[in-house]
């Protein structure tokens, strides 16, 4: 191998993203519907498959609050949060959202209506914790909870800044918390995690 080869070996670029090209793709059929993708920080990035486990705990958490909260909460499943200053467009678990009566049919959330973002994991826990978790407080999302299926465990984060949340707390087997939004809805492990 040349000097020169060598020095282009090493000089691989990576093309980002804008938000309108990852739009633009799904509207030509570059992406399907189907495909499990988000964008984040302009990077598009494939997501793990979805265990039984990680359905059910999804599932779970979506009746839970649905059957407490009624219409005080649109609760969105699955779906993309838009971050565009990020370049971003993740797809949380579960999102608690300001109720809205047309339910956001005419654009997709943004940080200030998210109430409460639920991230399950499994396989991705490193992943979400390194890379989502310090976007969505770089994005000002309010309060986000990491459900640690491995661990049976929950991570509460607080207080959003630039270089991640300041407050993050782990909540014992029995204790009783809330979401800050929500204070007259107290969740317990079990009420996530069955």
């Amino acid at each position: 191998m040349t000097e020169r080869e060598d020095t282009m070996a090493v000089t691989l670029r990576h093309h980002r993203f804008t938000l309108d090209e990852y739009h633009r793709m799904g509207e030509v059929g570059i992406l399907h519907e189907d495909d499990r993708v988000e964008l984040i920080e302009g990077e598009i990035i494939e997501m793990t498959p979805i265990g039984s486990r990680h359905a059910a705990t999804v599932a779970r958490i979506h009746h839970f609050f649905s059957t407490r909260l009624g219409d005080r909460a649109v609760i969105w499943v699955q779906n993309p949060l838009l971050l565009a200053h990020f370049e971003s467009e993740p797809q949380p678990d579960v999102i608690l959202l300001a109720h809205r009566t047309d339910f956001y049919a005419g654009a997709l959330p943004e940080p200030p209506n998210v109430r409460l973002l639920v991230e399950v994991a499994d396989s991705s826990l490193a992943y979400d914790r390194r890379r989502k978790f310090p976007l969505y407080a770089r994005a000002g999302v309010g309060e986000a909870w990491l459900v640690d299926l491995e661990a049976s465990r929950v991570e509460i984060h607080r207080g959003p800044g630039g270089s991640g949340y300041r407050d993050v707390s782990v909540p014992r087997r029995d204790e009783r918390f809330a979401p800050v939004t929500f204070p007259d809805l107290t969740v317990t492990l079990r009420d996530l995690l069955g």
